[in-house]
């Protein structure tokens, strides 16, 4: 049995306030809106309740956020690609922000169990005045549990992701379990089997100003973090920076990715941090 999920979140403001409307078909939904910020920022906790994507499975998700809204949008767990007999799993986002409308995409790591045939595409439409915060963890394989993605057994393996923000950023590739280059590679994962990106996004460009401001943040911290050696920062444009890390376990990684961000928070937008409850629990 296959799972199609559809869930279409549609954000407005009312006054001072971030109202969403949220309409779902399938095993995709919103667990929680929250306000712990105030009425002006909406927190959306999104769960898959199956737990896990599977072969021939497709997560369909579009966003639109109006003019001025604000929304942080994460997850409750871990992303799971399962192994697949043959049929791909499918994940897509489309969110579209009007001008002066703010999206943090924050989902916990992505999961990709050793034999799983997945693709995991994001696509942000952004208008001038639109910014955002995104990040993406990926962690290949369950190398804890002893279950390696690169594991010969499950050699037809393989993950493609895509980011795109049209006119401005596109990264696309595949990552397969019989690529030893790639992962093992000092030009590639370097032996690392989880690779993180955070990124800024702007709908126009941004002054050099703002961007060195939010690059000498990244590195600040990424020289005091364990992943020194295997993290850098660079703003391949005018409207983008980015934060890419390699590690070989999710936490590490995570916990620089939530440092950057706190502090970028404050940097772009003026604003305190203010962590998902349901990262704690």
């Amino acid at each position: 049995m296959t799972w199609h999920g559809q869930l279409h979140l549609n954000y407005t403001c009312d006054g001072e306030r971030t109202i969403a409307l949220d309409r779902h078909h399938g095993p995709l939904r919103v667990l929680q809106r929250l306000y712990p910020e105030g009425p002006g920022v909406c927190h959306h906790v999104l769960v898959h309740p199956p737990g896990g994507i599977a072969g021939g499975d497709v997560l369909d998700m579009h966003v639109q956020m109006a003019q001025g809204c604000h929304a942080l949008i994460t997850t409750p767990g871990a992303t799971r690609f399962y192994k697949s007999q043959g049929d791909e799993a499918v994940q897509s986002l489309h969110a579209r922000l009007s001008p002066g409308a703010r999206l943090e995409w924050l989902p916990l790591e992505t999961l990709a169990y050793r034999g799983c045939r997945a693709v995991n595409r994001m696509r942000f439409d952004l208008a001038p005045g639109a910014e955002m915060m995104g990040w993406d963890v990926l962690a290949l394989g369950l190398p804890a549990a002893g279950e390696h993605f690169d594991d010969p057994a499950f050699a037809h393996g393989r993950f493609t992701q895509e980011i795109h923000l049209p006119g401005t950023w596109l990264e696309r590739g595949t990552v397969a379990a019989h690529d030893a280059t790639l992962l093992d590679s000092p030009l590639g994962w370097d032996g690392r089997r989880v690779m993180a990106t955070l990124w800024w996004a702007s709908g126009a460009p941004a002054s050099l100003a703002q961007r060195e401001a939010l690059l000498q943040d990244a590195r600040e911290l990424q020289a005091d973090s364990p992943l020194a050696s295997h993290s850098g920062s660079t703003s391949p444009n005018a409207q983008v920076v980015v934060l890419r890390v390699l590690a070989e376990r999710v936490e590490p990684a995570m916990a620089l990715l939530s440092a950057v961000w706190a502090r970028w928070r404050h940097t772009a937008w003026g604003m305190a941090p203010c962590p998902p409850r349901v990262w704690r629990t």
